[in-house]
């Protein structure tokens, strides 16, 4: 998989949301775009799978995760962060 972090999270994110890549902006959010609990587990293991990293965000308490979830654009700026962390 080539392409920009931001290219392969977009593509990450819309196949979960069985989405159009065009269709997932950077504002984006998850809920915005029909991805469910179970989607975003499967979404953040194909990020850590993609990128060979581990995402901070625990499934039973997203909201007391280190891992902001709250748009694409902040999923990928965390992910670069990680990346960078590495």
């Amino acid at each position: 998989m080539s392409g920009t972090v931001a290219e392969k999270v977009i593509l990450i994110i819309a196949e979960q949301a069985v989405l159009d890549p065009s269709d997932v902006r950077m504002d984006s959010t998850l809920e915005s775009l029909g991805i469910d609990s179970l989607g975003l587990v499967e979404s953040i293991f194909a990020i850590e799978e993609a990128f060979d990293i581990s995402v901070p965000f625990n499934a039973n308490e997203p909201d007391k995760s280190s891992f902001d979830i709250s748009s694409v654009g902040v999923i990928v700026a965390a992910v670069e962060g990680l990346i960078a962390a590495k």
